[in-house]
């Protein structure tokens, strides 16, 4: 969470520039090379993710994430949250970081929220999976079990 944070306020350049830092967020995905026009929600958390020796899917597809780590019944914060957009059975989808829920909305700490890096809502109902990465999981059990 503390690189996610401390990427707070990276934007999208207008038409015509690119914003490099968003093209390196793209990098760590399969969309290598592109630009910051394209949609880099999963870039950013792959990124993110990287940046603590942690492997992401490698994708740009947000619900890619629904397939990575495990599932949390009940979401703590810095775990991965996966949400749908438009259509529940769609491709479509966004990912970020959680941060908490207030009455019927969740919070997000993710890229390409408004077009930049920064805290956002959702609706609570749009949530389709909260994960965690599965050697944390592990490592976490192990010394609550010491």
């Amino acid at each position: 969470m503390e690189t996610a944070f401390g990427e707070h306020g990276i934007r999208r350049f207008p038409a015509g520039q690119t914003n490099p830092r968003i093209v390196e967020y793209n990098d760590h995905t399969n969309l290598r090379g592109y630009d910051d026009k394209i949609s880099w929600c999963s870039s950013f958390v792959n990124w993110c993710l990287a940046q603590s020796g942690i492997a992401g899917t490698g994708s740009a597809l947000a619900r890619s994430w629904l397939e990575w780590g495990v599932p949390l019944e009940s979401p703590v914060p810095g775990c991965i949250a996966v949400l749908t957009r438009d259509d529940p059975n769609s491709w479509k989808g966004h990912v970020g970081f959680f941060l908490r829920v207030e009455g019927d909305c969740v919070f997000l700490l993710g890229g390409n929220q408004l077009e930049e890096v920064r805290e956002h809502y959702y609706p609570v109902a749009s949530v389709l999976s909260y994960r965690w990465p599965a050697h944390r999981l592990e490592a976490d059990n192990k010394t609550d079990n010491s």
